[in-house]
């Protein structure tokens, strides 16, 4: 006699979940044979991806506004601080690092942060604590300013949900991140915080593509964890960015933000009707790509890493260039990898 309380037939929600990931039916699952086929699957599919990330939704605004409002000598590159406007009433704050005495165009490297509440900071070595200076040390996490050391110049921004683009109210209330409530309410007009921060890397193309020092056929993208996704998703959406070499991210959905929880702005309305993450990064074919994974990793499994990586190959291979598709596996957990990182933007920049 079943008792109250017993749990026999209650609704276990991750026993749904997996069967909607078994059932799914993805409209652009890779399945192109020639390079033609798989140069129209991307037309079709990059289109697609626009939309649901919500690109089509965001006004681009007429004037980027660009305005420095600080510099600092960094003894061998020099940090400006900017604004430029990415869309009406939106002003996005960024570091633009650039080697002390580099003359003609030079190379550009795209470096969004991830979840930490300084934003931007950690990337260009700023730190206030001592918490913040390991953090920096021990994850490798000073990106940006490890691009500009390569002889590249370097732009690492706020995105949206953190630090300076944080909502008030969270900061008054000393929240890490806003991404929560600005997901929610993106998703009332038809956007996601994913496409913001994406749309705003875009305008920082259009900005640094203004500049007389970019080499607009040399520019790259990293970041770790959520700079991860941003790298994913900009390269997969603009083929300007020739490289691209996401941290900490490039997984399986199914495995990493479909399995555990994960913050809100990893989520994408639609996205599984579309592809699996290895169809996205696809459209990031024929361009260089290096997915830079930790072994240890506990929230992008290294197995299901390996899984994507080997299903992303074939979209390379059908497009004759296998060599422009890599995975680097570090020794070590959620971090950046900068050996796997560099050498691979080094190769092909």
């Amino acid at each position: 006699m079943k008792r109250e309380g017993d749990m026999e037939g209650n609704f276990e929600p991750q026993s749904l979940t997996d069967r909607l990931f078994d059932e799914v039916h993805m409209e652009f699952s890779f399945r192109a044979k020639t390079p033609e086929e798989a140069r129209a699957w991307g037309r079709a599919f990059r289109h697609r991806l626009w939309e649901v990330l919500g690109l089509y939704r965001i006004e681009v605004p007429n004037d980027l506004e660009p305005e420095q409002v600080e510099e600092a000598d960094c003894g061998d590159h020099v940090r400006q601080k900017w604004y430029v406007t990415t869309e009406p009433g939106v002003r996005v704050p960024f570091y633009l690092l650039k080697p002390k005495g580099a003359t003609g165009r030079l190379p550009l490297v795209l470096t969004p942060h991830g979840h930490n509440p300084t934003g931007k900071e950690l990337y260009v070595g700023i730190w206030h604590t001592k918490e913040e200076r390991e953090e920096i040390e021990e994850g490798e996490r000073d990106i940006a300013v490890q691009a500009v050391r390569e002889g590249y110049i370097a732009i690492a921004p706020d995105m949206r949900g953190f630090s300076e683009l944080m909502r008030e109210d969270d900061r008054r209330e000393g929240k890490r991140n806003s991404c929560r409530t600005m997901l929610m309410h993106d998703l009332l007009f038809g956007r996601t915080l994913v496409g913001d921060r994406v749309h705003d890397v875009m305008r920082l193309i259009d900005y640094a593509l203004t500049r007389e020092d970019v080499d607009p056929e040399r520019i790259a993208i990293t970041g770790n964890s959520g700079g991860g996704t941003v790298s994913l998703f900009a390269a997969a959406c603009d083929v300007r960015i020739k490289v691209s070499v996401p941290g900490s991210y490039f997984c399986t959905f199914r495995a990493s933000i479909g399995s555990i929880y994960h913050c809100e702005c990893n989520y994408i309305p639609d996205i599984l009707t579309l592809g699996e993450m290895y169809d996205v990064a696809g459209l990031i074919a024929p361009r260089p790509f290096c997915a830079v994974n930790g072994r240890e990793d506990p929230i992008f499994p290294i197995e299901a890493t390996k899984e994507a990586y080997e299903k992303l190959r074939k979209v390379y291979e059908v497009f004759g260039v296998p060599e422009r598709c890599e995975l680097y596996v570090g020794d070590g957990g959620h971090r950046y990898y900068k050996d796997g990182a560099w050498s691979f933007i080094r190769k092909w920049l």
